[in-house]
């Protein structure tokens, strides 16, 4: 059985509620960190190995000491919940059901970066969330958690929450700011970083709903504990969003040491997938991530099991791995078509695209139009080619990762399932009625001597 701490009362009934909370322990956690010093608070950070739960796993320590601190100038902190990768879902799981988790995450953080005023900017398609958070927030503020003076300590806190209008570029830190500000969700040239300048050109920290969440348990249990969860540098538990043709979709906490193949087969977690049928691949960490073949999903190319974290799931890089990403956890049986699932994620990019670059504004539709008339029966051999030509142009090419997080589905497809995309432009009736078998995908790899 997983370590809970994020989810460990989140099947208790009213706990969205702050009577409820607060019976279970919550706030004894900002509590605690109110009688620290912000320079405390931050080693505690620091020792619990934290890493971004949004998707770049940066140390979420390291981040909060860049933040500039000159004389008299506000610094902010807003949490990322513009959760718009598809197969997430994880941070509405959170909001929906333990708010005062976030809230008190918020406070804790606020009080160790200095911000009293801070933001939770919040996808538009979350239309139900807001009222929870804000009511929340009101029961906060009446138990003295938030407004002036916070439980006599002197530190005042604010927290707003900013629903967004929907657009997945605003999930890209500067974008949601320049949002945030009133104008166009535009990514922003780096440096400066919102760190010296970000939001209102104040020195702003932008977290992910996840990570901040996962300050109450740090300072709770003390980083030193926290870190001890989980194996190397994947420490603490993960909340994973699990999708898919799998008989057990939702959202899990696991603590990163066990298997990929136990996540997916036992009742625990997924549950095997759907109908007795075979896996086929698996996009592990959002749909911006490599794509991977049933073979090298559940072990390297090592013949080594593959685990649940940031270090195992990248192993061998995109070659032969991928990313822990996000946490979203989409899962494709023998039956799934690869090519069409790459042409609704090229067309999910092209509409995401904000159009500020060349390459991620043309490249986008370029690369659906090519992937719709392959998978339509109109493709030629040197469209697969092109593609790949056309998504190597656009990363590494543009101000924000959208054109990253485009390209790299349409490398890892063609890279690892290049037949399935040959045969679609041998049998161009076929393809109509019929999808490509399971092949190779599920068969095993021949271990590789470690010395070889």
């Amino acid at each position: 059985m997983s370590k809970k701490l994020l989810l460990k009362d989140a099947h208790i009934e009213g706990i969205r509620y702050f009577e409820t909370y607060r019976k279970q322990g919550g706030y004894t956690a900002a509590e605690k960190a109110l009688k620290m010093t912000p320079d405390e608070i931050l080693e505690e950070v620091k020792a619990s190995g934290l890493r971004g739960r949004g998707g770049a796993g940066f140390p979420t320590g390291m981040k909060w000491s860049f933040l500039a601190k000159p004389e008299g100038v506000p610094r902010h902190l807003v949490v990322n919940a513009d959760e718009s990768e598809p197969g997430t879902f994880k941070d509405r799981y959170l909001m929906e059901f333990l708010p005062h988790l976030l809230i008190e995450g918020m406070l804790i953080s606020s009080y160790c970066l200095g911000s009293n005023t801070s933001y939770i900017y919040i996808r538009g398609e979350y239309s139900w969330i807001p009222d929870i958070l804000e009511e929340a927030i009101e029961e906060a503020k009446a138990a003295g958690f938030l407004g002036k003076n916070i439980l006599g300590t002197g530190f005042d806190l604010e927290i707003y929450v900013q629903r967004g209008a929907g657009a997945y570029i605003c999930g890209e830190e500067t974008a949601l700011l320049e949002s945030l500000e009133g104008k166009r969700g535009n990514p922003r040239l780096k440096p400066p970083f919102p760190a010296v300048k970000g939001l209102w050109e104040r020195p702003t920290v932008v977290n992910n709903v996840e990570s901040i969440a996962a300050i109450v348990p740090i300072i709770d249990i003390t980083g030193a504990e926290y870190a001890k969860i989980g194996v190397g540098r994947s420490t603490g538990t993960k909340l994973i969003s699990a999708c898919g043709n799998i008989n057990k979709p939702g959202v899990y906490e696991i603590d990163m040491t066990i298997t990929v193949e136990e996540f997916i087969y036992s009742d625990e977690y997924c549950g095997g997938i759907k109908d007795g049928k075979r896996l086929k691949a698996c996009i592990p960490g959002g749909s911006s991530v490599p794509i991977v073949p049933a073979n090298l999903l559940l072990r390297t190319v090592n013949g080594e099991p593959r685990y649940m974290n940031y270090e195992s799931l990248a192993d061998g890089g995109f070659a032969t791995g991928t990313m822990m990403g996000s946490g979203g956890f989409i899962v494709l049986d023998e039956d799934q078509c690869i090519v069409e699932h790459t042409m609704t994620l090229a067309r999910f990019y092209n509409h995401e695209s904000c159009g500020q670059c060349t390459p991620c504004r043309e490249g986008t539709g370029w690369m659906y139009k090519i992937l719709k008339k392959i998978e339509n029966g109109q493709g030629k051999m040197e469209d697969i080619d092109l593609l790949w030509d056309i998504q190597r142009k656009i990363e590494g090419n543009t101000i924000c990762p959208l054109g990253d997080a485009a390209a790299w589905p349409v490398a890892a497809a063609i890279r690892h399932f290049r037949d399935e995309f040959e045969w679609h432009v041998k049998n161009p009736e076929l393809c109509l009625t019929q999808n490509y078998g399971l092949a190779h995908y599920a068969d095993p790899i021949p271990a590789v001597e470690k010395n070889a």
